[in-house]
């Protein structure tokens, strides 16, 4: 891969980690829930959907998703769903005044949990599928190696990806001393929950062939 296409692709991966998504929603909420650092496995999640999109993408099956209408819609319905019973869930989670640092709304989530939801958003969205296979080819030189190629570009992503997210994180947690109280607790799941279940009723929107922010 030459340097040039290397630095473009860069760029690019910056501009899609900053775009706001279902992934910079969960960051938010889980930040402001647990703190930067119980907020890594979410992370972590994340960025594990996000390897098998861009390793799916590099290698073709993608495209064949995209070809296909019924593999489109079963993996459009899924994640569509899956973000919908996410936002929901947090929507109702009870909630009740903190009198310290911790802010732990959701303290039964283990580690396992944070993560599986992270892949799991990630992994079932049709969003990011279809922008992978619309931007990947760009930045790939049939010419040499697909697979040290592909390695570099995942590499470059999971980087990218990993910083973005970790800054929302912080960002949110940021707000932990002014959200204790059970009113603003509230808010917060309303809030998060309510943009969870948009992201996923406009999946539901995303078409074969077009391309969108992941």
């Amino acid at each position: 891969m030459e340097l040039q296409t290397w630095i473009a692709y860069f760029v690019a991966s910056w501009a899609i980690a900053l775009s706001p998504g279902s992934g910079a929603v969960l960051s938010m909420s889980h930040g402001l829930a647990y703190g930067v650092k119980k907020t890594t496995a979410t992370i972590f999640g994340l960025q594990l959907g996000l390897s098998v999109i861009l390793l799916v993408a590099g290698m073709g099956v993608g495209a064949l998703l995209l070809a296909s209408a019924t593999a489109f819609l079963v993996v459009k319905v899924l994640g569509a769903g899956y973000l919908i019973w996410l936002g929901w869930s947090q929507w109702r989670a009870p909630v009740a005044a903190q009198t310290d640092a911790t802010l732990l709304p959701n303290a039964d989530l283990s580690v396992r949990q944070r993560v599986t939801r992270g892949f799991i958003t990630n992994v079932t969205n049709p969003k990011g599928i279809v922008f992978m296979v619309a931007v990947l080819p760009q930045f790939i030189d049939p010419q040499r190696p697909m697979g040290l190629q592909l390695l570099i570009l995942l590499v470059t992503t999971v980087a990218v990806d990993l910083v973005v997210m970790h800054g929302y994180a912080w960002l949110a947690s940021s707000l932990q001393a002014w959200m204790r109280g059970a009113r603003a607790r509230l808010l917060q799941n309303r809030v998060f929950g309510g943009v969870l279940m948009a992201m996923g009723a406009s999946l539901l929107m995303v078409r074969r062939g077009a391309s969108a922010a992941a």
